[in-house]
């Protein structure tokens, strides 16, 4: 037996990578989190790059990437509950950062859910902010300079 994990990230670009994308963001932030899905497919999905993370061929996490003025804000980053402790949240954090320094932008931001801010904090982030809602879930702005 293979015990080899590929994993493959993409800028979703064709409509079945985006399908993916929204797919594994309705399951996570709509159904899981309890988000309405008019907040979470927002009028910025077309002026956004999105990143989609394939485990062993299965769509497993995803994320986009907008850009502010000279800041590249990440967001709605997510891995499928099955796929989740196997580095995949990582893997596109890192796949934005990259697309952001490829844009020319240096200063990065994000909205963490406070339950996760400690996953933002071991990749570099630090908190900016105090608590505040958002979709009715608490939240820390979090920023990062990258070279």
């Amino acid at each position: 037996m293979d015990d080899k994990h590929v994993i493959e990230v993409k800028i979703a670009v064709e409509k079945e990578d985006l399908d993916h994308v929204f797919d594994i963001r309705k399951l996570v932030f709509v159904e899981e989190k309890g988000v309405p899905v008019e907040d979470e497919i927002d009028e910025f999905e077309k002026c956004s790059d999105h990143i989609i993370v394939y485990y062993n061929k299965q769509p497993a996490a995803a994320g986009r990437l907008r850009i502010i003025d000279d800041t590249a804000k990440l967001e709605r980053i997510c891995v499928k509950p099955e796929f989740r402790k196997l580095g995949l949240g990582k893997v596109v954090v890192h796949a934005l950062e990259t697309a952001a320094r490829e844009k020319g932008i240096r200063k990065l931001k994000l909205h963490a859910m406070q339950d996760i801010k400690k996953f933002y904090t071991k990749l570099g982030y630090t908190q900016n902010s105090d608590e505040f809602m958002e979709a009715g879930i608490p939240h820390v702005l979090m920023t990062k300079s990258i070279t």
